[in-house]
């Protein structure tokens, strides 16, 4: 049985035994850290990936990930060549964490991946939710479903908020989406690639609906949300390629406003990189309105944001 592997916050693979009960793993002594001085030219694929990824902030563990499956890909190849067994694995994948943290750009970078080392012959990316698969009346949900498969082949179908195919109860033709995307898993797992995305809990409660679901995704990564850090250099990433800056005023109340966010509020519905940008673009507005009164255009003026263009939903209140 093929053993999916979560990657977790503390860096650590932890394996994933479904079914079984886990066993002690005897570990190897220790070894050096492997330094990659410089990327040979046929794994060219792997490295312009890894200048996409580098553009993304955090995600640390995900950036990690694609490399190791990268590298059981390339060298199931050589096994190949070499005439020794190189069992193929289904590569379905169940990303877990909230909204914003980066999950349909991952999977559009993974089918990107995919693409170069031949393991997708399109690597397209299909995004669906509930309305997508399930359809109005008995039979409906089951061909809808099939007909997003077949759109999907060669590339990926990336399901958000997943779990809400399992709402609704036993009549509700949800289930009906589940067991086909099931099915459909098996009998064509090599010919596409299914990630479901979600909020954590509401995903794992989502694997308990369909006794087949947890196998057959040996991938399980979990998406943290971005530290008060990361949220500050995801900011300015999107203002330098807006050609926007904030002052030291606007830079202190932003960092004031996060801390007061992410540790007094806690909201659960924040959307993290999202929130950022709508934070963003929202504050440029403002700035525009500020310009167009005050009938000041130099070129400083037009590049930076101040703290009263960053306004936030307490100071509307």
């Amino acid at each position: 049985m093929e053993e999916p592997f979560r990657m977790k916050n503390n860096g650590q693979i932890n394996i994933v035994l479904n079914g079984q009960k886990r066993k002690t793993i005897k570990k190897d002594p220790p070894v050096k850290d492997i330094i990659v001085r410089e990327i040979p030219a046929q794994h060219m694929a792997l490295k312009e990936i890894e200048e996409e990824l580098g553009t993304l902030v955090g995600m640390d563990e995900m950036k990690k990930m694609i490399k190791e499956i990268y590298a059981w890909i390339y060298v199931n190849k050589k096994r190949e060549e070499k005439g020794l067994k190189a069992g193929r694995q289904a590569l379905h994948m169940m990303f877990k964490g909230n909204p914003g943290t980066g999950k349909t750009t991952v999977a559009r970078l993974i089918g990107k991946l995919f693409l170069k080392m031949n393991v997708l012959s399109k690597g397209h990316l299909i995004e669906a939710e509930r309305a997508d698969l399930v359809g109005e009346y008995i039979g409906h949900t089951a061909q809808k479903t099939r007909d997003l498969i077949k759109k999907a082949i060669g590339g990926i179908l990336f399901i958000d908020e997943a779990y809400s195919l399992g709402r609704g109860g036993e009549k509700d033709f949800g289930k009906e989406a589940i067991d086909t995307l099931v099915k459909h898993m098996e009998d064509r797992q090599h010919e596409f690639i299914l990630i479901l995305a979600g909020y954590s809990r509401e995903m794992d409660y989502f694997l308990t609906l369909n006794p087949g679901l947890h196998s057959r995704f040996p991938i399980v990564v979990d998406f943290p949300d971005y530290t008060i850090q990361q949220l500050l250099e995801i900011a300015q990433r999107m203002l330098n390629e807006r050609e926007y800056s904030l002052s030291r005023d606007a830079e202190r109340k932003l960092r004031e406003h996060l801390v007061y966010l992410k540790t007094v509020l806690s909201p659960l519905s924040f959307s993290n990189g999202r929130y950022i940008r709508n934070l963003i673009e929202k504050s440029i507005r403002t700035q525009a309105m500020r310009l167009l009164m005050e009938d000041t255009y130099e070129k400083s003026d037009l590049m930076t944001l101040r703290s009263q263009d960053l306004m936030f939903d307490e100071d509307e209140d």
